[in-house]
Formats: C-alpha cells, structure tokens, sequence
C-alpha cells in the first residue's frame, strides 16, 4: 500500500521541480520510502520559518542510496499519472 510522506521544500528547489528540470530529491530516509510512494513537497520559507502554501505532489518512481552518505537514498520522481 503506498504511502504519502508531506516534506518540506526551499523554494528554490521548489521551482526546478515545479519547471520540471529537477527530477529527483534526496532524502535521509527516515520514512522508509518505497517505490510507488507519493511525496507532498511543502514549499518551506526558512527565513519566516512557514509554509508559503505552494505545494507538490509527486510518485517516487526509483529509490537508490548508491554512494550516499549512510542513511539517505536518492528519490526518482515523477508527475502524477491517471
């Protein structure tokens, strides 16, 4: 069953993922994610320390933690398919 894991996201990332140029995410992986999983990404503003209300959601289509630093893993991610 898959899951939905809400995260946060500068905004500059935020708008390569929104542009579609950046198509990954790398994570400590505290979650378990898991192939198939959804990821809402939050737009976070660190200097007012909120959320902007701009958010995405994604699929997590690959799951990798080659050459990582121990306990994060590289997310494959894609646009929502119907």
């Amino acid at each position: 069953m898959s899951k939905c894991h809400d995260l946060k996201i500068l905004r500059k990332y935020f708008n390569e993922v929104l542009l579609g140029t950046k198509t990954f995410e790398i994570r400590k992986n505290d979650r378990n994610f898991e192939l198939g999983d959804y990821i809402n990404l939050r737009e976070w503003d660190p200097d007012k320390q909120e959320y902007t209300g701009g958010h995405l959601v994604k699929q997590i289509c690959y799951v990798t933690d080659y050459q990582q630093k121990d306990g994060y893993v590289v997310l494959g991610i894609r646009p929502l398919t119907i």
